[in-house]
């Protein structure tokens, strides 16, 4: 039976070979969709990995006989915008271990860079960039030390006693090897831990391979009508459920294998396109984008055994009778149960609002099995759904068209529903990804006011002792000041005092203070009362935006008794360089203050700060605008399939109707409203129901409220929806050719 099964797939006319191609064709796209989520989520992991070294001294380590110490220091330095990842180190000895991608360590006077950083160095100005790092360059960091080819690290080489006095360095005898994913949240400063890998990708694995599943599904039910027509006449000849069982699966296991085997084939098209996609803010290597021998294995047996066990489920009917298909008993519409796993979700995000696990890993088996019971209820749902619209149009018109489309989809809104799921399930993805992360960017994003806060240039020097805090440094020497003036684009220079009387944190504002002078050319972060010289200040000007609504940036501060002369002989905590933006004055001002105070934090701008402190939120947001471009054209392909091969399947009662007098346009509108009610009822539920599981998690993780999402949102939404409709109407034109007298006839 099984070589019948395949010469009746193989050679049986155009028609079954037009059927094969069409289905192993879609299936082909799937597949290669399917292969290239997976190998884009293990680079995702592998490129996490490539961060372990960076991790170097984040715990204590105990002297190793044999080993020579190393002083390690790593900062975040930063160019346009762009973080810059820098070690400093020292070695003791000769025996000193060496940080992978590096022939050796850098002595003093030398560094290694990255490839980009290499090109940024030779492109840019030295007084914007290379002044910063003292020595030269020996040689190129290799690739199994960089996370990305675009990555931005450079390590430093100084003698020992340099490093030994600055209290943020610590001496190591090994380089970290644990990749961020095994810190379990402790131990690891750079990269995702395990906690944070899993939900980065479970959520992006659920948005991105349940619109394929959908496609792949969809097409090897393609010409399933003529199917079951087909097999239940040989049943009427004496063909056995059994044999029908066979026939069915080795027909369906043929064109799935071709296809499985030409996805392999689209996915080595896609691959190298992967590498160029920025999922995390960094790009990946080549390598990095690679299957596992269980990926592999998943996909060849998993998709020809899927399509296989949906031939036979098809096949319901054909089993029970051999007229179970001519009968063409309506089935049992939906119920109203179907809603239940959707509303099931939203309780279970409701129910932690105010009982937030505290843990990483808590979090996530809270939140995830509400997300996948909302995005599943969806398409649970849909069928009941679409059968609600369904009635509701066709109770409320006497046109034909309308009338026949709703009492079609009534009478099957599965089938209806099937057609446009994978679109609906895409636009519930992009409204709950939307939602949450407009409205964290919202809260913690970088400060949307004046120009002046973003590009102001901040030099850290904090001190912390025994619960006092103070400055590190001196008042500037006026050589300094008139340095920073110099640099065209300098608009003005504060230098932030430690106050005496202001010992420990205070979540007030306060507790630095500064000339007035100074604070005339930066009004921006607030001016000095008249009259007055010197002024308290915040400790801080980089948290100006962030402090609580309760305690607003003052526009104007209080008078301080400290005379300027006074002022002078306090340390500094730090000093604040506005600009007009321009990356040359940006970067020639935060070069100035790195090369002067070379043993202190490198100096940032408030702009990256803020997006520093929303780093994670940043490669949330890209792997969210990854997860929009992909599912749309996925779902746009599901929807092709399948109103192309509803149009097939239904040919010979169109060419009846057509034949009673039933004009080609009334037919074509049926059509279109068979998907457009379904597309248009069940997308309006899911793009709420996405708002809504957001506006929950957002409470119950940040006590946080939903935010309007911006123009972007809506036009992607509008998009896709135009785009849908497009694709369907794409397809009308097939009616006017598969619909003539011809077909009507009895076979």
């Amino acid at each position: 039976m099984i070589r019948l099964g395949l010469r009746l797939t193989l050679s049986s006319g155009r028609e079954a070979a037009a059927r094969l191609a069409v289905i192993a064709a879609a299936v082909a796209l799937g597949v290669g969709l399917l292969l290239s989520t997976l190998a884009a989520l293990n680079a995702v992991g592998t490129q996490n990995d490539r961060y372990a070294w960076l991790n170097t001294g984040m715990a204590r380590q105990d002297p190793t006989a044999g080993v020579d110490p190393l002083w390690w220091l790593l900062q975040a330095d930063g160019f346009d915008g762009k973080t810059i990842g820098r070690v400093d180190l020292a070695a003791t000895g000769p025996h000193s271990p060496v940080p992978p991608g590096l022939p050796r360590l850098p002595g003093p006077g030398e560094f290694y860079a990255s490839p980009a950083l290499s090109r940024l160095l030779a492109g840019t100005p030295r007084a914007e960039l290379a002044a910063r790092y003292p020595g030269h360059q020996v040689g190129t960091i290799g690739d199994q030390a960089l996370p990305g080819p675009d990555s931005l690290v450079i390590v430093v080489g100084h003698r020992p006693q340099e490093l030994a006095g600055n209290r943020e360095a610590t001496e190591v005898t090994a380089i970290m090897d644990l990749s961020p994913g095994g810190c379990n949240g402790s131990g690891c400063r750079v990269g995702t831990d395990n906690s944070g890998m899993d939900l980065i990708l479970s959520v992006v694995a659920a948005a991105l391979i349940f619109p394929v599943v959908i496609l792949i599904a969809t097409a090897t039910r393609l010409a399933a009508t003529r199917r079951e027509q087909r097999f239940a006449a040989m049943r009427l000849v004496g063909a056995t459920p059994r044999q029908i069982s066979v026939l069915s699966a080795a027909e369906s296991t043929a064109a799935s294998v071709l296809g499985t085997a030409a996805g392999f084939g689209l996915y080595a098209v896609i691959r190298p396109l992967l590498a160029k996609v920025s999922f995390t803010n960094t790009l990946f290597f080549l390598s990095d984008v690679s299957l596992t021998a269980t990926d592999i294995l998943l996909v060849v047996i998993g998709v020809p055994v899927a399509a296989a066990v949906s031939a036979q489920l098809a096949l319901r009917r054909v089993r029970i009778s051999p007229l179970g298909v001519s009968r063409r008993a309506t089935p049992r519409p939906p119920r109203v149960y179907r809603v239940i796993p959707l509303v099931a979700g939203l309780l279970e995000l409701a129910y932690f609002i105010g009982r937030v696990p505290r843990t990483s890993d808590g979090q996530v088996r809270a939140f995830l099995p509400g997300i996948f019971l909302v995005l599943g209820g969806i398409v649970f749902a849909g069928p009941w759904l679409t059968m609600v619209g369904a009635r509701l149009m066709a109770r409320r018109t006497g046109r034909p068209a309308r009338l026949i489309a709703g009492r079609r989809l009534s009478d099957d809104p599965k089938a209806g529903f099937r057609a446009v799921s994978g679109l609906v399930l895409a636009l519930s993805i992009t409204s709950m990804a939307v939602g949450v992360i407009t409205s964290l960017v919202a809260e913690r994003g970088v400060p949307q006011g004046s120009q002046d806060v973003r590009h102001a240039v901040i030099a850290d020097y904090h001190r912390f002792e025994k619960d006092r805090r103070s400055g590190a440094i001196a008042t500037p020497p006026d050589t300094v000041l008139a340095a920073l003036h110099a640099i065209p684009g300098v608009r003005g220079v504060t230098a932030i005092h430690a106050d005496p009387a202001v010992g420990g944190f205070s979540p007030d504002l306060g507790g630095g203070l500064a000339a007035c002078d100074q604070l005339a050319a930066m009004p921006a972060f607030g001016t000095c009362p008249a009259g007055a010289a010197t002024a308290e200040v915040n400790s801080s000007f980089a948290v100006v935006g962030l402090q609580p609504r309760s305690r607003p940036w003052p526009k104007v501060w209080t008078a301080a008794a400290y005379s300027t002369e006074r002022l002078r002989s306090l340390p500094v905590q730090e000093i604040v360089v506005t600009t007009d933006g321009t990356t040359a004055a940006v970067e020639r001002a935060r070069t100035v203050l790195a090369t002067t105070y070379p043993g202190e934090r490198p100096p940032y701008t408030v702009a990256e700060d803020r997006g520093r402190m929303a780093e994670q939120l940043d490669g949330y947001q890209q792997l969210a605008d990854v997860v929009i471009a992909v599912s749309f054209p996925i779902a746009g392909c599901s929807l092709a399939v399948s109103v192309a091969g509803a149009l097939r399947d239904r040919k010979r009662p169109f060419s009846l109707l057509r034949l009673t007098g039933v004009q080609l346009g009334v037919l074509r509108r049926v059509v279109l409203l068979e998907s457009a009610v379904p597309l248009l009822a069940v997308s309006a539920v899911a793009i709420g129901t996405g708002f809504l599981a957001a506006q929950l998690f957002l409470k119950a993780q940040f006590d946080y409220s939903l935010r309007a999402p911006e123009v972007g949102y809506y036009l992607i939404v509008g998009g896709g929806l135009a785009a849908a409709l497009g694709v369907i109407a794409s397809t009308l034109p097939l009616l006017g050719r598969i619909t003539g007298p011809e077909v009507a006839r009895n076979e």
